[in-house]
């Protein structure tokens, strides 16, 4: 499994796994990262992915010092699920 790469210029993070891609969309702006949209493949469901896609993207976010807007319901739901990334909410 590879690592979750930031793609800029489709301003999505990314997860490849066998042959898919999980992505995690997002705007930017001043500072704060907003969560739009996050989609898992479904060939992919039920194995973690989209939860080890969202983890590694918000330990890039914290490592850029960015905030975050969670918009995306799934985002939100690993935030609320996961305290010690709330701290990462503006």
């Amino acid at each position: 499994m590879s690592d979750i790469v930031n793609n800029r210029a489709k301003h999505r993070y990314e997860l490849a796994v066998d042959g898919h891609i999980a992505a995690t969309y997002y705007e930017i702006a001043d500072g704060v990262i907003t969560f739009v949209h996050t989609e898992v493949p479904p060939e992919l469901g039920g194995k973690g992915i989209g939860s080890k896609l969202i983890k590694g993207a918000l330990d890039q976010v914290r490592a850029e010092r960015l905030k975050v807007i969670a918009q995306c319901p799934f985002v939100k739901a690993f935030i609320g699920k996961n305290p010690a990334y709330q701290d990462l909410l503006q």
